[in-house]
């Protein structure tokens, strides 16, 4: 049986991963002490590897494919084919941004003032590069962990992650600059990626996680509509393309469905309510395909 490898983030990902996959149509089962989880798919074959490391392994065929930062293939310079975005994350949709911070107490307000100085991260690559291009002279030393403690006595300046920025204003560091913005990337051996069994069964698998990503903040809403306020009860609803309107079995009522983001539901289904729908239903989505 042809089987498509893929490696999945272990660490601050891994929950969230998990989760898109099951949305997806695909239930995982991680053991606390294996790299080798489960998958309800005999075509598939998963293990965890850390992100920081991931892109490498793909690059050398050790699996097919994997979910990985955009910051850790740059990081590693890996050689590999980037299929698709998947912007999920562990606490938000937000993209992670590597950011360049300094302690509140410090006086340099950009890039330059650096010169001469120690910066301190984990994408020390990166960092580097970032530093070349500005021009700038400075130290850049690999951090083992804690690095939002360092400044000022450890260090000059981090480049660390940030979702919200909440961990680093608890830490009374200021965001001077962004280094680089990373979304989740779906990438690929270049080798398997010619294979086109594997190919095709990555295709299925992006479309299916895709579209569980799309339906993370929609939901479908249904309603029941007197034909004398539909232009009204429609004029009201965003869609992604337009409602469907189907005749009941009483003449002078139709039902309205459609698909709408979930952020505006609070805000609709009162007005949708004085407009005149009635027995209105909100429902959840597993995913959206286009």
């Amino acid at each position: 049986m042809n089987k498509l490898k893929i490696a999945l983030p272990k660490g601050s990902l891994e929950e969230a991963t998990c989760h898109l996959f099951k949305r997806a149509g695909f239930t995982i089962h991680v053991s606390a002490r294996s790299y080798i989880p489960s998958i309800d798919d005999p075509e598939i074959e998963v293990v965890l590897f850390r992100p920081q490391e991931m892109s490498r392994y793909v690059e050398d065929g050790i699996v097919d494919c994997g979910l990985t930062g955009h910051d850790w293939v740059v990081e590693n310079n890996s050689k590999v084919v980037e299929l698709s975005e998947l912007q999920y994350s562990k606490r938000t949709s937000n993209p992670v941004r590597w950011v360049l911070a300094v302690h509140e107490s410090s006086p340099f307000k950009s890039v330059k003032d650096l010169e001469g100085k120690k910066v301190v991260t984990e994408l020390v690559n990166v960092t580097k590069r970032y530093l070349k291009k500005n021009k700038v002279n400075a130290e850049v030393e690999f951090s083992w962990g804690a690095t939002e403690a360092k400044p000022p006595r450890l260090a000059d300046a981090i480049v660390e992650a940030t979702e919200t920025g909440s961990s680093l204003r608890a830490n009374k560091l200021k965001i001077i600059d962004t280094v680089i913005v990373s979304i989740p990337k779906f990438i690929a051996n270049k080798k398997s990626h010619q294979d086109p069994w594997k190919k095709q069964k990555m295709e299925t698998l992006i479309l299916l996680l895709e579209g569980a990503m799309r339906a993370q903040e929609k939901v479908g809403l249904k309603m029941n509509v007197e034909k004398k306020n539909l232009t009204k009860i429609l004029s009201l609803l965003p869609a992604m393309k337009k409602p469907t309107v189907a005749n009941l079995t009483d003449k002078n009522w139709l039902d309205v469905e459609t698909i709408i983001d979930e952020s505006v539901v609070r805000e609709l289904i009162p007005a949708l309510k004085k407009a005149g729908a009635n027995g209105i239903i909100e429902y959840p989505l597993n995913k959206v395909i286009p």
